[in-house]
């Protein structure tokens, strides 16, 4: 089990307190696109789903944002 499978594991089970950081490790091992837009958030994106996601880069990220992150990496798995 590599790192980015830890991460999303710990992510499904404590959605709580997460950096960018981690997110930008999941996002790369599960080929999704990331876009900074020169501002405060990332953009989440893969070819196979069709609405990107929109993470505030502000640490702690938010809840809701990496449940949608660990939902938008199962729709690319399924």
């Amino acid at each position: 089990m590599n790192t980015a499978t830890k991460l999303l594991n710990a992510m499904r089970q404590n959605p709580n307190d997460w950096a960018m950081a981690k997110l930008l490790t999941v996002a790369k091992q599960h080929g999704l696109g990331v876009r900074s837009t020169g501002g405060s958030h990332h953009v989440f994106s893969h070819q196979s789903v069709k609405d990107p996601l929109s993470v505030p880069a502000h640490r702690p990220i938010k809840a809701i944002y990496i449940k949608r992150f660990v939902a938008l990496i199962d729709q690319i798995q399924e």
